[in-house]
């Protein structure tokens, strides 16, 4: 969620830079993902003062030009060469000085303002017009000032250009009521006040809100009032189409969003605001003259504002017309014929509170996922409904011409009561692990809006506010407490008590960190990710098929509908989003449990308890053959990008599957095993291009490979990315049973001999190596691949391999009659096995 730090400011009297401003934030609970500069204008102007041309004469080889003189506030003034046709001496103007770089308006790239020479006379600047500063379209001629502007003062600051900051929030699902610029600016306004940094938190003012007339009355009737708790809405008249003004839009454009129209604008700009959604209707198209909030028959056609036609189900609640045409998918997503268009003139303006359970179930039911859906299926505020429409109301009125033609019609039968618990200060201090003052945690209360309605010692009764969803529980008003008043200033205890526990052997905790401490120590970055997924990863896989995952019955959005099978996928979303923050080059692992349903093992479980077989009971290893649900726990390696940067002395290496199987290899000689003597062959599978499979006791331990071009384009991951994924939990059971021995170093030295050997392309270099250690098993301690060559100076269907072998007698320095007679062996073996030569 992004916010805007100018729109923050409108709410809370601060002089917080946005840096500090986001450190707080983060303190609080609202982590602050990124911090962005916004510039209202490309470029900020830099470089681009006002002047006062203080000459101006016609240049001498043009009959266009003209030669200024022009001061900005500098020791001496500037001979600019100008062009346009208005420049007089004695005009305040804008001038580009040498360096400036530029941003024409509509111009796909910028230039920069260099010392030139015009017509043989030299130019040391620009008096610029509005479209070569980018502040507007003219190019009738320079901008000309106000007289009283001086010369020397940056553009930016006569201009009254404000700059701005993007503020990313990762916002977490039981915050919303921070799901807008006023529920930040509440929450940073509750820790500044009990920090002592006084500040005032205020609302703009909707007391001017008035009935103009009442010539369009829209009744309302509301039949499914459990999906609509709260229904309110108003006709506003007379609007007019345009622009919204240059405000609204520079805030829209700030957190990302384009702006449209005014009529348009308003409802976003209120919905960002204050985190309450608003639908417009176009008053003319609704049909009977009446509003209805009810559901609609099974398979109702209904085409919503993405131009896609859906079958509404019974349980989905839609916003209809007196006809019983529905408008609207409540809280979810607008019609295509009875929105706001180009020639509305006058909207019936809805503020409502729906049922998140409902908004949930039919937004995932249709799959769509909307701002409105976003916030409705989390919880919006009961009791600033009628502010946001009165809000909405005043800005249409001033911006877009409205007149307010009828009441605010509210229909809300049950207020939603605020949530009332015991409140101990006891348990509070507990759980904290400090003890803090009475007075502190009563001011923090009050920061938050919790009202205290009475106490008794130590136990007060407190009521907390609707808006505050995830607040319903005593223990939930402690942790916000702590929120505010910080993690960091609860100290670490002088003693801390704690009792013995005896770890499991194999101790799976222990092993991962060896792991995580190896890959970190060889430059790898550890990620941690969700183990909910998106299920449309799964389509059409066949490694992976989607009927294998295990979903959720209540996702909170279609990015977390199903439990992941593979830690791929989340690889491939973090190097996404490295990338597209210019980190392109990244070494990561992930420890994580994947999860996987077998609807083959479901019927065999079902088959066996109609059995009743007692067998599947007493037989744990059976049991848990037979179960339908499996996890796994897995390590997941990704590289991609360069491995080596480049530098005076080395060249820019890229990754590589050699980088990553070189990185597996390492990882499990420290756990004391050889990955070149386990089982290998080649991986099929679509989500590697190419790729090996490893065995250990002839289950499958790891796969690693290059990504598929397919699964990549999925993410919109466009450099290569290797990938390896390991069942890390069979690992720690073959581990278990590894034991670690020391050996005395050889005082004798070892030899190595190379050999280059022309074989088939079908022949493996773990072929060569078995093959070798097959022949000598006594004095040879390793083979090296160190070269592989395939061209057209080979013959057809040919390829050259270059081998290292290191021989090493323990018990003696070894003779050259020895190392001929063991390289022999193994020419001898290969031209035999093999088919090699030995090429010279």
């Amino acid at each position: 969620m992004k916010v805007s730090y100018n729109w923050l400011r409108d709410y809370l009297t601060t002089d917080l830079a946005a840096p500090e401003m986001s450190e707080i934030l983060t303190d609080i609970g609202l982590e602050v993902d990124r911090l962005e500069r916004v510039e209202a204008i490309p470029g900020g102007l830099a470089g681009v003062v006002v002047g006062e041309v203080l000459t101006c004469v016609p240049h001498p080889d043009s009959d266009h030009l003209n030669i200024t003189t022009v001061n900005v506030g500098g020791a001496e003034p500037l001979q600019i060469v100008c062009g346009a046709a208005n420049v007089a001496a004695g005009q305040k103007v804008l001038v580009a000085t040498i360096g400036a770089e530029l941003h024409p308006t509509g111009a796909e790239e910028s230039f920069k303002i260099k010392k030139s020479k015009i017509r043989g006379t030299e130019s040391h600047g620009m008096i610029c017009a509005e479209d070569e500063l980018g502040i507007g379209n003219s190019h009738d001629g320079i901008m000309v000032l106000e007289a009283a502007a001086k010369p020397g003062t940056p553009a930016a600051e006569h201009l009254q250009i404000k700059e701005d900051w993007a503020i990313e929030i990762g916002l977490t699902p039981n915050r919303i009521d921070a799901g807008s610029h006023w529920g930040v600016a509440r929450d940073l306004a509750a820790w500044l006040n009990v920090n002592g940094r006084k500040v005032e938190l205020k609302l703009p003012s909707v007391e001017d809100f008035a009935v103009d007339n009442r010539s369009k009355k829209i009744p309302i009737e509301v039949t499914a009032a459990e999906g609509a708790p709260r229904y309110a809405g108003v006709t506003i008249t007379g609007l007019r189409q345009g622009p919204s003004p240059e405000w609204m839009q520079s805030r829209l454009r700030a957190i990302g969003l384009n702006p449209h129209n005014v009529l348009v604008d308003i409802t976003n700009f209120v919905l960002h605001e204050l985190g309450q959604p608003l639908h417009a209707f176009d008053a003319s198209k609704i049909a009977g003259g009446r509003i209805k909030v009810q559901t609609c028959p099974e398979g109702t056609p209904f085409k919503t504002l993405d131009g896609v036609e859906r079958k509404l189900s019974a349980e989905d609640l839609a916003i209809c017309d007196g006809e019983g045409k529905p408008m609207c998918i409540a809280g979810v997503m607008g019609g295509a014929e009875s929105g706001v268009g180009d020639t509305t003139t006058e909207i019936f303006l809805e503020s409502a509170l729906f049922n998140p359970v409902w908004v949930r179930k039919t937004a995932r039911r249709h799959g769509i996922n909307s701002d409105a859906s976003f916030l409705f299926e989390r919880g919006v505020d009961p009791d600033i409904t009628l502010y946001a429409l009165r809000r909405a109301a005043l800005l249409y009125k001033e911006f877009a011409g409205g007149v307010i033609s009828d009441e605010i019609t509210d229909i809300y039968p049950e207020p939603v009561a605020p949530f009332r618990f015991e409140f101990s200060l006891a348990r509070a201090n507990a759980l904290i692990g400090k003890e803090l003052p009475r007075e502190t945690v009563l001011g923090i209360l009050a920061a938050l809006d919790v009202a205290v309605e009475s106490s008794q010692d130590d136990v007060l009764q407190v009521a907390v506010p609707p808006y505050r969803v995830d607040v319903r529980r005593e223990v939930d008003l402690i942790e916000d407490v702590l929120r505010i008043y910080g993690y960091n200033n609860v100290e670490l205890p002088a003693r801390m008590r704690s009792s013995l526990s005896y770890a499991p052997r194999p101790d799976k905790d222990r092993l991962q960190n060896v792991a995580a401490d190896f890959l970190s120590s060889n430059g790898f970055t550890e990620i941690m990710s969700n183990s909910l997924t998106r299920a449309a990863y799964y389509d059409g896989l066949t490694s992976y098929p989607a009927a294998n995952l295990v979903k959720i019955l209540n996702p909170l959005s279609v990015d977390l509908g199903a439990m992941r099978q593979t830690l791929l996928f989340n690889a491939l979303e973090a190097v996404a989003r490295n990338v597209s923050h210019r980190n392109a080059d990244l070494k990561l692992y992930e420890f994580g449990n994947c999860y996987r349903y077998d609807a083959a093992k479901k019927a065999e479980c079902d088959a066996a308890a109609a059995e009743n077989r007692a067998d599947v009971a007493e037989n744990r290893d059976e049991a848990n053959l037979l179960a339908p649900y499996k996890e796994t726990h897995r390590l997941g390696i990704a590289v991609t990008g360069l491995t080596t940067q480049p530098s005076w002395n080395a060249k820019a290496e890229k990754s590589s599957f050699h980088t990553l199987s070189g990185v597996a290899e390492k990882l499990m000689h420290r756990f004391g095993f050889e990955l070149t003597t386990m089982q290998a062959e080649p991986l099929a599978s679509d989500l590697f291009a190419e790729g090996i499979v490893y065995r250990l006791n002839g289950k499958e331990l790891l796969q690693m490979g290059a990504v598929a071009p397919a699964i990549l384009a999925r993410l919109d991951v466009k450099a290569p990315v290797y990938f390896m994924e390991m069942d890390f939990s069979l690992l720690v059971k073959a581990a278990a049973k590894k034991r670690t021995r020391a050996t005395e170093l050889s005082r004798f030295p070892s030899v190595r001999r190379d050999l280059a050997l022309l074989v088939d392309k079908d022949v493996t270099s773990r072929r060569l190596r078995d093959v070798a250690f097959a022949t000598e098993k006594k004095l040879l301690r390793n083979v090296t691949l160190f070269d592989v060559y395939e061209g057209d100076k080979l013959p057809a269907g040919k390829k050259s391999y270059a081998l290292s072998f290191t021989l090493e007698d323990k018990t003696g320095t070894l003779t050259d009659r020895e190392i001929d007679r063991v390289m022999g062996n193994l020419i001898t073996q290969y031209e035999k096995q093999v088919g090699a030569t030995i090429r010279a």
